[in-house]
């Protein structure tokens, strides 16, 4: 009799065991199938988690470098808008100037031309201090206050730095912000240093009487102007390559995220139709094991000796 009791717990306990590793066996499937990922420890499979974390380290670096080629291509998208309309205001002063130095325009009609050209210079101001998105200025170099002020005189004068730094966008990738401002709104003419508001400035004085010879003023800030569009247009040149140089890196970016997901897939991702499989073999297994166990412990003593 202390046979049959010993025989019988040892196959209670075995059932028991049995139908215990096919539950968590069960559960494992599910969780799989539901989460999509095939390895919930590291002691699973220790060499695919270590890929596992190589992969997820190499994703959040690539998250930060996609987040700074995004905000790199605003900025540069935002720079090249002002620069356009920098261009436009600089190629409508032109045409003013070019009726200023008609010598049948008259005092009064040149006065004209001197307010719009003061509304004009009014409009360079506000695009040299333009900003971007986040509210930082555009053409302050590696400065984060206004680049260009007046003084009372109505002088212009330009206060960032003469670098605009880099910003990693790539493993071994770095793209020049936005240009400084002495890039888009300064330059020389006949080797003098002299910037876009000065010509403005200078030819709305020369044209509301404080020069001699207006006409000749007007010829002489043609030169100027000249000079102040070719400037603008190198810059949204540069610009223009920066932002194309930035789309191309997303582009990359993109291709890498999607081969980073891939990859992941493959080491750690659940194979749903084997782990459904699985799944499905286990709940056999324990509806069998479970009806063998019921069968078995419905029997006594008497029974078995019958």
């Amino acid at each position: 009799m202390s046979s049959v009791s010993t025989s019988s717990g040892s196959y209670f306990g075995r059932s028991l065991t049995q139908m215990a590793d096919l539950r968590g066996q069960i559960e494992r499937a599910r969780t799989q199938i539901a989460t999509g990922q095939k390895i919930e420890r590291g002691s699973d499979d220790p060499a695919a988690a270590a890929q596992l974390r190589n992969i997820q380290r190499r994703e959040a670096l690539a998250s930060v470098e996609s987040d700074n080629a995004a905000r790199l291509g605003e900025e540069l998208g935002s720079a090249s808008v002002e620069i356009e309309a920098v261009q436009s205001v600089l190629q409508r002063a032109r045409e003013l100037a070019v009726q200023a130095a008609s010598a049948t325009t008259g005092a009064d009609g040149r006065r004209a031309i001197a307010f719009e050209l003061e509304q004009l210079s009014e409009q360079l101001f506000a695009r040299a201090n333009g900003k971007a998105l986040t509210g930082e200025p555009l053409f302050a170099g590696l400065s984060s206050a206004p680049p260009f002020v007046r003084d009372a005189q109505g002088n212009v004068t330009y206060t960032g730095t003469t670098t605009s730094g880099s910003v990693a966008v790539a493993a071994g990738t770095v793209i020049p912000r936005g240009l400084p401002g002495n890039e888009v709104f300064e330059f020389e003419v006949g080797g003098v240093p002299t910037s876009a508001f000065a010509v403005l400035n200078g030819l709305v004085a020369a044209l509301n009487g404080g020069s001699s010879d207006p006409v000749a003023a007007a010829n002489s800030a043609l030169q100027g102007l000249d000079a102040a569009l070719d400037t603008a247009s190198r810059a949204q040149t540069i610009v223009g390559t920066r932002m194309a140089w930035v789309e191309q890196v997303e582009q990359q970016q993109s291709q890498m995220n999607v081969t980073l997901a891939e990859r992941r897939a493959r080491v750690g991702g659940t194979d749903i139709a084997e782990a459904i499989a699985r799944l499905q073999q286990s709940l056999t297994a324990l509806e069998a094991s479970q009806a063998a166990f019921a069968r078995v412990s419905a029997l006594t003593l008497f029974s078995a000796l019958r």
